[in-house]
């Protein structure tokens, strides 16, 4: 028949399929939202371990596909929100930095050379 079975998802009139500049530009955004918010796993005795927001009794492969740690010790959570790791964000912003300053230092050597011939 000409109706669709309930378990399968029709798009109605006031839905739109996503597009593929539209998949493009979420994975873009992903990108420089991991570039300027890095995570570890690595954690100090100090900080307290939150469990995964899809839940502590995952395994290793489910952890790590949910973007969470899988912890080794058995006494702690089974799967736990990584940190944020300060230290890489200061690595990249400073190497991000210079070579900011580098293309701005070479840029004027560029435009002369361009503007001799």
């Amino acid at each position: 028949s000409g109706f669709a079975p309930p378990t399968q998802h029709v798009l109605e009139k006031s839905e739109v399929a996503p597009s593929k500049f539209n998949m493009k530009l979420e994975d873009t955004y992903e990108l420089l939202l991991s570039f300027f918010r890095p995570v570890t796993c690595r954690h100090k005795d100090e900080k307290t371990l939150i469990p995964c927001h899809v839940g502590e009794s995952l395994n290793t492969t489910e952890c790590l596909e949910n973007k969470c740690c899988p912890s080794k010790a058995s006494h702690e959570l089974k799967c736990y929100m990584p940190f944020k790791d300060n230290m890489q964000l200061t690595f990249r912003l400073l190497v991000l930095t210079a070579g900011g300053f580098l293309i701005l230092g070479c840029l004027p050597f560029c435009c002369c050379a361009c503007l001799q011939r």
